[in-house]
């Protein structure tokens, strides 16, 4: 079957791989339909990751299956799915208390497992023709069948849970003001979640103008940093006193106002700028123990200089780490199916499977208006 392979940095390719087959009894084979380029396979195709050159990409996958392993008791041949980025067992600790992000069972001696990702398991992506899914009970998602709502439900996968999650881990209430750090993919979901969830109003950081124009389009207000400094430019818009609520949905790879540089710190700090007295930041952004690309021997190392004291003194509360997709996943699919959500307004791209390596290289370097790509197989 044809794949996207992991070739060095800045370089992959649509190369023909074995086609997975049914391993276990739980397993099923599903078809491909649509997988997406995420930001996060930027860490490793720019070789900010251990990444080794054959690895299959690919964690944001759906599609219909085509074979069922014995053991699978709730689904069958032809059923339409969307698969959570993280795989999990569905029954050790962590999974039965909701976090299925960090599944103990799926990568043996780390906490959470996921499709085509370094470090994260053995499990191969979807950016593929197909896709072996384990434990499939648990970790499938059905859909209506047909092709409607294709482009809302493969950001099922990750970036809608994501950026869900980041509003979720700030506790964003109605009524509240938010400051979502980043327009990309998952910020702009965090935004419209923020939104969904009844914020009065919310300010969305970049400084990619087609990404703020997608911002400023679902209702958001968007802030240039390149215009000046992002916390003073929202304090000047909510009386000096700051939002309620903030979401990180940068990480480690960020650049700082009047930077030209990386500065993995900086959106925590601006967030803790931003962020009045008492509220509260949700960190999805990804921050990662290791980075061979960071700016300074701490950075290499996940050391990152951050106003603590700050955010002591003025008792804010954070909640960091990656999504559990199953915890909103299904929620989010029937708001999509109801009407009440369309998130792929953040769709740019629908491409073939064998345009891959031009996506990857025009999504990374942020050009002709690549803010999402969707592939299909």
């Amino acid at each position: 079957m044809k794949a996207v392979v992991y070739k060095e940095p800045f370089s992959v390719a649509v190369e023909e791989v074995d086609k997975p087959s049914i391993q276990h009894p739980n397993d099923v084979l599903v078809r491909v339909s649509s997988t997406a380029i995420c930001g996060s396979d930027l860490h490793m195709y720019e070789g900010r990751t251990a990444a080794e050159p054959g690895i299959v990409f690919g964690h944001e996958n759906m599609g219909i299956i085509e074979e069922v392993g014995q053991g699978v008791t709730s689904l069958k041949e032809g059923d339409r799915v969307v698969m959570p980025f993280n795989v999990a067992c569905g029954f050790c600790t962590n999974c039965v208390e909701g976090f299925t992000g960090y599944c103990l069972t799926v990568n043996p001696g780390f906490p959470g497992g996921a499709y085509g990702y370094v470090a994260m398991g053995p499990w191969k992506g979807g950016q593929a023709e197909y896709l072996r899914v384990p434990y499939a009970d648990f970790n499938c998602l059905k859909l209506p069948p047909g092709q409607e709502h294709e482009t809302d439900f493969i950001l099922l996968a990750d970036i809608f849970p994501t950026g869900y999650h980041g509003c979720e881990l700030a506790q964003v209430r109605p009524g509240e003001s938010v400051a979502v750090y980043g327009a990309g993919p998952v910020g702009l979901m965090a935004a419209y979640s923020a939104l969904l969830r009844g914020a009065k109003k919310v300010f969305s950081v970049d400084r990619v103008p087609e990404r703020l124009q997608k911002a400023e389009e679902i209702g958001a207000v968007p802030i240039n940093f390149a215009e000046g400094d992002p916390a003073e430019q929202i304090k000047e818009q909510t009386q000096g006193v700051g939002t309620d609520k903030g979401v990180d949905a940068v990480g480690y790879q960020a650049t700082a106002h009047g930077a030209d540089h990386e500065e993995p710190a900086t959106v925590l700090n601006s967030l803790v700028a931003t962020v009045r007295a008492t509220g509260a930041l949700g960190v999805p952004g990804l921050y990662v123990p290791s980075d061979p690309g960071g700016p300074d021997e701490q950075a290499k190392h996940g050391m990152l200089l951050v106003a603590i004291g700050k955010l002591f003194e003025k008792g804010l509360r954070m909640g960091t780490g990656q999504c559990n997709v199953k915890r909103y996943n299904r929620y989010l699919r029937d708001m999509i199916i109801e009407g009440r959500a369309k998130p792929s307004f953040v769709v740019s791209h629908e491409l073939p499977l064998d345009q891959a390596a031009s996506a990857y290289d025009k999504f990374d370097k942020r050009i002709e208006g690549y803010t999402k790509v969707v592939l299909h197989p």
